[in-house]
Order: C-alpha cells, then sequence, then structure tokens
C-alpha cells in the first residue's frame, strides 16, 4: 500500500490528507473549517458537511493519484450517538459547550477517581463521560434511542465500512471511562447505564473493514479497499516514534492543543489539577501526559502577525526580560485560574512574537516536567517549524531536543496504522543556547 488518504479531523479544521507511505509526505491536502453549528438542541459538529466533503476529495484524490487505503484520525473528547437503525441519535456535541458544567455536582459523584482512570476533572465536556452525563439527562428520551456510543475516528471508519468499533487512544482520552492501567472500561460505565452500547474497543492499526460497496463505486475507489480503525489525533503523533525507537522518550504534539506524552518517565507523582493525565497509546499502554491549549493561546496573542524577530528584537528582550507569564487560556493547562499578563509591553512585532515563542515553550517545558520526562523530546506539528520555540525548548531540556527529517505530524502518524513495515522515523537534534537559559529562570522567579 502506497498511498494512503487520511481523515484528519482537528478541533479547529477539517481536512483530508494523501500521504505517500515510503516518504510519508502529504501528496494532496484539503481543508475546511470545523465550525459547530449552534443548535439545537445544543452546539454540534458538521458531520453530514464534513462526510461530503471526504467523499468529494477520495473521489478527486483516486482519479489523481490512486487510493490504496483509508485511515482516519481525529480530537478527542468526542463521540457519535447512534439508534438502532444506524442513524444519529442526538448531534454530537461540541466539547467548548458549557453544558455539562451546570451539572457538575451531580457528574462529580459518580464518576471514578483520577487513580482508576488517569481522566483529570476537566471544564466543560473535555471529559467524554461528563457530556454522556449532560446529554441524557438533558434529554430523558435519548437513552432510550441509544444503541452504539462511537469514538469519533471510529463513526467515520462506521460510515465507510459499516463496522462498529470504538479505540483504546479514544477511550483513553480523559474520558473517565477507561482505565488504562487494565486496558478495561471503567466503573463510570455502567453508572452511566451504557454497559453494552460503547462499541467494542479495538487496536488503532487493525483493519476494521473494507469500503462499503456503494461508496466503491461512487467515488472510484476499488472495492475492497480497507480502512483501519483509526487513532486519536495526540496518539497519532506519539505512532511514528513508539517504532523501533528505545530507550524513554517524550513526543510534544503541536495544533490548537499541545500536549506532552512521555514514555519510560521518572517516577513522579502526576498531579491532575495541573491537566496531567495519563493517555493510552497505539499499543495499549498508559502514557503519562500533560497539556495546554497552546495552538489557542499561539493565535490568540500572535493577532495575525506574521513577523520575524530580528537579533535587536532578541536583544531587547533579552535586556528587558520581557515576558508573557500565564495564562492565556487559563480554564486548562497546568497554570489554571492564572491570568495571563505581560511583564511588559512588547516595542515591536518581533518582540511580541519572540516573547511568544518563548512562553510556549517554557508553557511546554513545564508539562514535560510534571510527566516526569526522560530522554529527548521530539516536536510533532507546526511548532517543529518555529526555530525560536525550538532553541528556547533544546535549551531547557538536558537530554535534547529533535525534530523529524521529514513531515509527520497526525496524518502521517495516522497513515502509519496501515503500513505494517514501517520503520522509525528520522530525526535531526535542535541547537540550545545557554544564553537564553538566565531568561527561563527569571520566567519560573515571576510565577513564584
Amino acid at each position: 500500500m502506497t498511498r494512503i488518504a487520511v481523515i484528519d479531523i482537528g478541533k479547529t479544521n477539517a481536512k483530508l490528507a494523501l500521504v505517500e507511505g515510503e516518504t510519508l509526505t502529504e501528496i494532496a491536502v484539503v481543508t475546511r473549517p470545523n465550525r459547530p453549528f449552534p443548535g439545537p438542541p445544543w452546539p454540534h459538529t458538521d458531520l453530514e458537511g464534513h462526510w461530503q466533503f471526504f467523499l468529494h476529495h477520495l473521489s478527486t484524490f483516486h482519479a489523481q493519484h490512486g487510493v490504496d487505503a483509508i485511515s482516519i484520525t481525529t480530537h478527542g473528547a468526542a463521540a457519535v450517538l447512534l439508534d438502532g437503525a444506524g442513524e444519529l441519535a442526538a448531534p454530537m456535541l461540541d466539547y467548548e459547550h458549557d453544558g455539562p458544567d451546570a451539572v457538575a455536582a451531580a457528574y462529580d459523584a459518580i464518576r471514578p477517581d483520577f487513580a482508576q482512570t488517569g481522566s483529570p476533572r476537566l471544564p466543560h465536556g473535555l471529559n467524554l463521560g461528563a457530556q454522556l452525563h449532560w446529554q441524557l439527562g438533558h434529554d430523558p428520551e435519548l437513552s432510550g434511542r441509544l444503541a452504539h456510543v462511537l469514538t469519533y475516528p471510529q463513526y467515520w471508519g462506521w460510515r465507510l465500512t459499516g463496522e462498529l468499533a470504538s479505540d483504546v487512544t479514544s477511550l483513553g482520552c480523559h474520558t473517565d471511562l477507561w482505565n488504562p492501567w487494565e486496558g478495561r472500561f471503567s466503573d463510570l460505565v455502567p453508572r452511566l447505564g451504557l454497559e453494552g452500547r460503547i462499541a467494542p474497543p479495538r487496536c488503532p492499526s487493525e483493519v476494521l473493514g473494507h469500503l462499503r460497496p456503494e461508496l466503491a463505486a461512487a467515488t472510484g475507489l476499488r472495492p475492497g479497499t480497507p480502512v483501519a480503525v483509526g487513532i486519536h489525533d495526540s496518539n497519532a503523533s506519539l505512532y511514528p516514534y513508539l517504532l523501533g525507537r528505545k530507550g524513554p522518550f517524550s513526543v510534544v504534539s503541536t495544533g490548537t492543543w499541545v500536549v506532552v506524552m512521555s514514555m519510560g518517565t521518572s517516577p513522579v507523582a502526576l498531579d491532575p489539577t495541573r491537566d496531567v493525565l495519563v493517555n493510552v497509546n497505539a499499543l495499549g499502554q498508559p502514557v503519562p501526559s500533560a497539556r495546554f491549549m497552546g495552538g489557542r493561546e499561539y493565535e490568540v496573542l500572535r493577532g495575525g502577525s506574521e513577523a520575524r524577530p530580528t537579533d535587536a528584537d532578541r536583544a531587547e528582550v533579552l535586556r528587558r526580560g520581557l515576558m508573557i507569564l500565564p495564562a492565556v487560556v487559563s480554564d486548562s493547562g497546568p497554570y489554571q485560574g492564572r491570568k495571563m499578563r505581560w511583564t511588559s509591553e512588547p516595542q515591536t512585532e518581533g518582540q511580541r512574537m519572540l516573547a511568544l515563542s518563548w512562553y510556549l515553550a517554557l508553557m511546554t517545558d513545564t508539562c514535560l516536567t510534571l510527566t516526569g520526562s526522560r530522554g529527548p523530546v521530539l516536536i510533532e506539528g507546526p511548532f517543529a517549524r518555529n526555530p525560536d520555540f525550538c532553541e528556547m525548548l533544546a535549551t531547557l531540556r538536558s537530554d535534547g531536543v529533535q525534530i523529524a527529517g521529514s513531515a509527520t505530524g497526525t496524518s502521517a502518524g495516522a497513515a502509519l496504522l496501515c503500513l505494517p513495515k514501517a520503520n522509525a522515523v528520522p530525526t535531526t537534534r535542535v541547537p540550545s543556547d545557554v544564553g537564553i537559559g538566565g531568561y527561563a529562570q527569571a520566567w519560573q522567579a515571576e510565577l513564584g
């Protein structure tokens, strides 16, 4: 299989990419905004719009390049509810909706402890269990209609193949529904009355099924095109480094969320109050993780600027100790409840962008420390193309920072699910600069 079409849905954009299997490069990419509808009955995802978009471009990709297999990766904190006929039992709730907060006390009374699930208590619908609890209470007739709960990647797999499943990485993504140490559903599932209704969990790299005949006819793809089970997007970024890499390491997956996932960690007490959690990787293993909404913070603070810092900007930021203190998005991440502030106002856009890049690196370093990270740090996604972010993080991490020598990210990680003989991804080391180490110490001192 040399060309894999990847459905890749982040919180901001939905994307279809065609990945060349030997080089893991994207040879064709199309995107559409992932904007939720306001309701009724609640803010929800445009599933049908995404579906028509994917079908149209699957046909185009196949006509122009050929498609040998399909894989799927999506953001977490999402599930689709189906009735017995395979129709939507309810629209897919947008996890940023604050509806679940209204019944937080009732939910807290039934959710299992962090010790069982590795899931911190998060606001809005970021705990999938909280979403389901609120939806079932908000619509008293929903339970009677509900036959199947599908984690988000597998909803698209079901539409493509007709096969029902969930996957361990999506269930292990701060849902409250999964015990990552024992590889089973948590005590919350029977408490919500969902026993037997959450689709059976499978390994992301398994073949879920084959393209429905009517879809093969509509798109031109060959009958029997295999479709992988699929994977949570941050775990798609981690997956390439699980293949053939020995020793401890951490992957920093960057996008709307910056997610740190650490393998082979030092013993450390995980603190769920600081957005530390336990993910489950594609091999079913528990992975200490931490996160903050770094991509969202970057967009908020840059205000559309594309400025590149000059040497003069760099010198002035260091001279003045110009810093951003957390947190821009204050309801998640390691510094929840704090309000962002500048130590002084930037005088140029270059100063603003440099301080922003260094702030994001310092936040990432905090997350790495909270997970007990050891070994090299591997940066995935758009922040890997930010030299100031990479240099500051490399200065802070004694075992070094690396970036992939070729484009990887979520789409390539998902494509690898269809490539059983895939090799480890080559990386290059990022140079550090001891001259900016004092800036990091001053930032920590400002935080008190």
